[in-house]
């Protein structure tokens, strides 16, 4: 079969893209990406792990008019030509679309009824409550989420098949559009076993935090992600924990590197910055704890963040929010703890009660390993993906 797979933006990276394109390589389909670059820099056209690449060159004004999408049509009208030209050239069979943004112009695209997937990496409607450009500023006032999610729940009911990321994401559609479950498929964001089994440990790395009780945490560091409610459980825990240090690898910001100041741990805080995926398995393996305190919003109850799976699959114990889908994860597997999402208190107490339990950390932690080799790879979680064009 020939699918088309439809990307609003850059390529690589995108592990989920790359994830599913050569799963379904690897069953004989051919995989076509339809992508973006707005540098003018990338190559048109190369192959990456058997994906046929072809990138489409726009400007940046398209770019900004990619967050009107669904304000105005301008954006949609601009990529439907290319779009449907890309469909023919390549007589495809099915159009996969990962996510919300371009789905409108490929819908318009499809003049010939291609059987389409819509792949949902995210609840976008939800989570652009929380972009900053729509808190303040004319974006709030031009970018109605309304309207984007008036054009989700069309979408979701016109497409074929519908490929979310947890199960509480497609109970969430089934409840709040009245779809049938039927069209859902639940792909989570598991790890490759790659990841795991042919991990390069960089050695300097572990023993840099081997005096250290180490928590960990990957990723962006807004406040929603709840990185500052780890301050503060620091803050209490340090007296007890004199040796406890967090290490953060993503970008910090300013009300981050302010709160460590005026709490006065930046003795306990280690802001790696953005490191290279590379590194990720070193800083896991050289941790105690792996953390993942986001805040519960209907975004965040209804997937998993894939680093959760990343931190599992090396054996280490997880500390999680009570978001819906990642509470219900840890607890099923008895691999780490939960605490009140937004209540460093109940985060502090659970530091604690692993700090003073080490062989609970080593039961928690070879669950983690277990399920993960069990449950939660990528070869096993991607059947349903299979199953769909299969």
């Amino acid at each position: 079969m020939n699918i088309a797979m439809i990307l609003d933006d850059s390529f690589p990276p995108d592990p989920r893209v790359e994830n599913e394109a050569v799963s379904l390589i690897e069953q004989g389909h051919n995989v076509f990406l339809y992508c973006i670059d707005y540098t003018g820099l990338l190559p048109e056209f190369e192959i990456i792990n058997g994906i046929k690449v072809y990138r489409h060159r726009f400007s940046r004004l398209v770019y900004k008019l990619s967050a009107l999408a669904y304000t105005f049509p301008f954006y949609h009208i601009i990529l439907k030509k290319s779009i449907k030209n890309f469909i023919e050239k390549h007589n495809i069979d099915t159009i996969h679309i990962h996510d919300m943004v371009v789905v409108r112009a490929v819908f318009w695209a499809n003049k010939t009824n291609k059987r389409i997937v819509l792949d949902l990496h995210e609840n976008r409607p939800e989570i652009m409550k929380y972009y900053p450009h729509l808190q303040k500023g004319i974006g709030k006032y031009l970018i109605n989420l309304k309207t984007w999610a008036s054009f989700e729940q069309k979408y979701i009911r016109k497409a074929d098949k519908v490929i979310v990321v947890a199960k509480e994401a497609s109970y969430y559609y089934v409840m709040k559009y009245k779809v049938t479950s039927q069209k859902f498929v639940i792909v989570p964001n598991t790890v490759m076993k790659s990841f795991y089994e042919n991990a390069e440990i960089n050695k300097e790395i572990v023993d840099k935090y081997k005096d250290d009780f180490t928590l960990l945490y990957i990723g962006d560091t807004g406040k929603r992600r709840g990185l500052l409610d780890v301050l503060q459980a620091i803050n209490i825990v340090k007296k007890d924990i004199q040796n406890i240090k967090l290490v953060v690898l993503g970008q910090a910001n300013e009300e981050l590197e302010s709160m460590i100041i005026e709490l006065g741990i930046e003795d306990n805080v280690d802001l790696q910055g953005w490191q290279s995926p590379d590194s990720f398995a070193s800083y896991i393996s050289a941790s105690d704890v792996c953390l993942c305190p986001i805040h519960r919003n209907i975004h965040h109850d209804t997937t998993y963040a894939n680093k959760i799976f990343q931190y599992m699959s090396l054996g280490k114990p997880v500390l999680v929010s009570d978001c819906t889908a990642q509470k219900k994860v840890i607890n099923d597997e008895n691999c780490g703890l939960v605490f009140r999402a937004g209540d460093s208190k109940d985060m502090a107490s659970k530091i604690l009660e692993l700090y003073r339990n080490n062989n609970l950390i080593h039961k928690l932690g070879a669950n983690a390993r277990k399920s993960v080799e069990s449950k939660y790879n990528w070869n096993i979680t991607s059947r349903e993906l299979l199953s769909v064009y299969n």
